[in-house]
């Protein structure tokens, strides 16, 4: 009996060490507000990649999600949001916020008091580059500053000399309304007109008919697809104001086209998107997995990458504790500067972690090309669309 005893504790001393910690990670997205629509996309993406690290069986970690919504746009509902994460619930890092306004309120009074990992796969704002952030933000996602450029060049070359510019009163379309504004007029373009307008109005006449007063070759809108946005462009083609219309990355979901119908068509734009071999990849996986999700939908690909990321460094550091792993974050996402780290993509995050237990050094491309750069943000691709037929085409990667 006391062999037996003893054999028992034994076994139970060994399933113990090698048990996985459990660990809880935050989503932090707009499941409400004027991107609701591409929010469930980027759930379900980020889930996947928790589900298959998990599934992998080679995480000294198990991960499960908490979701929290950050309204997209309401500050104070998204600290609620995230310090409940933070303070109740746990959570050792966050995947989110999705708007820049509110992932920027969450940095400053959640994040950082606390110091929790935070990695945004859609925040885009310029002003995050230059954040205070004790090296705890990151963001799977390029900065507006380089979607100015993109689009100021697509204009050029379709031959626009003047725009009609409208943003959303957000530090998302403030920001992004000055990158496309600076570089636009930089390339010699003219910007008649560049105004603000409130998501949550119902009624956007009186800033319609400002824009249609100064005119311009076609009305560019960086605002949001399923509230403010979506009403300025219904309201300009109701007036006949305009009838092209230039379409950021805010912008870009099938709820568009679906709303505004065929008059929609003509009008084009770019949206942050990688054409890498992994968008590929996670594109079939996001058919298979249950619940399928559409991994195209813009910023579905960041977030599974930016839940990837948290998971491998903090494999990488063997520890839970974010002001530890944070510090491997850079390392797991570009991989040594001599280029030698083992190419990771989406389906091979299993494969990652058994590298990591080795000591290989990994560089993990991911589903979108990932190469964080400067503060922590990505390098940046963009896929340049025009609408057609109710549907978003692809004309080209930038």
């Amino acid at each position: 009996m006391k062999k037996l005893l003893l054999a028992t504790a034994a076994i139970a001393l060994i399933s113990g060490a090698a048990r996985a910690e459990d660990v809880k990670l935050g989503i932090l997205f707009g499941f409400t507000g004027p991107i609701e629509s591409l929010t469930g996309h980027m759930k379900n993406a980020a889930n996947l990649a928790i589900k298959e690290v998990n599934d992998s069986g080679k995480s000294a970690y198990a991960f499960s999600s908490v979701e929290g919504d950050s309204t997209c746009v309401d500050a104070a509902a998204a600290q609620t949001a995230a310090e409940k994460m933070v303070t109740s619930d746990g959570v050792k890092g966050i995947i989110g916020g999705d708007c820049s306004g509110v992932t920027g309120a969450v940095l400053q009074n959640v994040a950082r008091p606390n110091g929790i990992v935070m990695i945004s796969p859609s925040a885009t704002s310029p002003a995050l580059s230059t954040a205070e952030d004790d090296g705890l933000f990151f963001r799977t996602a390029p900065s507006d500053a380089r979607e100015g450029e993109v689009m100021a060049d697509i204009l050029m070359e379709k031959g626009v000399k003047s725009i009609a510019l409208t943003y959303s009163n957000s530090d998302y379309g403030k920001g992004l309304a000055e990158a496309i504004s600076t570089a636009f007029t930089a390339k010699g373009g003219t910007v008649t007109i560049n105004i603000p307008h409130d998501d949550t109005k119902a009624d956007l006449s009186a800033e319609v008919a400002s824009l249609a007063s100064a005119g311009g070759d076609l009305l560019v809108v960086a605002g949001y697809l399923d509230q403010g946005g979506k009403v300025i462009i219904q309201t300009a083609l109701d007036t006949g104001a305009f009838s092209t219309f230039g379409l950021p990355g805010g912008m870009v979901g099938d709820s568009l086209p679906a709303a505004i119908g065929a008059p929609l068509d003509g009008s084009y734009g770019q949206v942050a998107q990688s054409d890498s071999a992994g968008a590929a990849v996670l594109t079939d996986m996001g058919k298979a997995a249950e619940p399928a999700f559409d991994a195209t939908s813009p910023y579905s690909m960041e977030s599974y990458d930016a839940a990837a990321l948290i998971m491998l460094a903090m494999n990488a550091a063997k520890s839970s504790d974010p002001k530890v792993y944070k510090d491997k974050v850079l390392e797991i996402a570009n991989g040594p500067a001599d280029g030698s780290g083992v190419k990771i993509l989406p389906g091979e995050l299993g494969k990652a972690l058994e590298l990591i237990a080795a000591g290989t050094a990994i560089d993990y491309d991911g589903a979108s090309g990932v190469t964080l750069i400067g503060p922590g943000e990505s390098a940046g691709r963009y896929k340049q669309f025009e609408v057609k037929g109710g549907k978003f085409e692809t004309v080209q990667f930038r």
